[in-house]
């Protein structure tokens, strides 16, 4: 599940709970008169909620945990059906979805993925697919060479070495062709319920943006933020950090006037801050347009996705 390569972040200090230092009157040596001059009247317009500016201290870990906490329970608020954006019915069908998704959008992998499990259904049948064959079949997700040989090896591996059964632990999965941790604790965490992080290039830009960390490495930024919540909250803690990049924060133009977390937002102010051009920046369901999934949750408030070469 990618998308554009993550932007650059300014180099800003996290928010604080704190107010800022007022600041000291103006010495004058002109008598009372300088000292009682009335303050001019500024027309300023109103624009979105602007974080604390809590000068230059340094934010202690205990606010950290209390302010990121606080961010996962807004998002929790704003988006309480986040879920997965691939389409699934099973673990294998999620593993291969999953492996697709490199270098592409969910709504690709999802338009292409019907086909593809009518051909293939099993990992026994996928196992013994022709080559070109599955190659056509994925092409629409780009690099599929690469990807049918992940698809193929993965599929044998399952066949020979697992029963014909995606494994439920992560030190199995990631000895399958293609797969690294991201993608194994997506299977394990929409599949098997095992609590986990996905850290994409939308999970480690936002929280980049917000402080938690300044880590690149995926497995360091996956570290760091596992320590900052109860291991319940991995998961859907990812959803809803993907969703929220994928609608609002964006790589290039986040809406930050139309953010409702910028109160606690260190970097709020790297995107448009106007609330009405922000509004237009908003992607999906929030911003009224079809979602990723063919077939999302009950719970989803959007439209579905149309299907490959349909109109949309």
């Amino acid at each position: 599940m990618t998308a554009p390569r993550n932007s650059a972040v300014g180099e800003q200090q996290p928010a604080q709970a704190a107010k800022a230092a007022k600041p000291r009157k103006p010495t004058t040596t002109s008598g009372t008169a300088s000292e009682k001059a009335p303050a001019k009247k500024t027309s300023a317009k109103p624009t979105a909620a602007r974080p604390s500016s809590g000068g230059a201290r340094t934010e202690s870990r205990t606010a950290l945990v209390r302010r990121a906490r606080r961010i996962n329970r807004e998002l929790a608020e704003v988006y309480p059906y986040a879920h997965p954006e691939l389409d699934f019915d099973s673990p294998f069908q999620l593993l291969v979805a999953t492996v697709l998704s490199a270098q592409t959008t969910d709504l690709r992998v999802n338009q292409t993925t019907p086909a593809l499990f009518a051909a293939y259904p099993t990992p026994e049948d996928m196992a013994a697919a022709d080559p070109e064959v599955l190659e056509q079949l994925i092409r629409p997700t780009g690099f599929f060479r690469a990807k049918a040989k992940s698809l193929l090896g993965l599929s044998a591996a399952l066949r020979d070495s697992f029963g014909g059964e995606v494994p439920g632990r992560l030190e199995d999965l990631v000895t399958l062709p293609g797969v690294g941790r991201k993608t194994a604790n997506v299977v394990l965490g929409n599949a098997f319920g095992v609590p986990g992080l996905t850290v994409d290039t939308h999970f480690g830009r936002l929280v980049r943006r917000w402080k938690w960390t300044d880590q690149e490495d995926p497995e360091k930024v996956e570290a760091e933020i596992a320590a900052l919540f109860p291991k319940s909250e991995w998961t859907m803690l990812s959803h809803r950090i993907i969703f929220h990049g994928r609608r609002v924060c964006h790589a290039r133009k986040p809406a930050c006037g139309a953010c409702p977390i910028a109160p606690l937002c260190p970097s709020y102010g790297e995107g448009e801050t106007d609330p009405d051009k922000a509004k237009k920046l908003l992607k999906y369901e929030m911003g009224g347009q079809p979602g990723q999934r063919l077939r999302p949750p009950s719970d989803y408030p959007g439209r579905p996705a149309a299907p490959l070469g349909a109109a949309e």
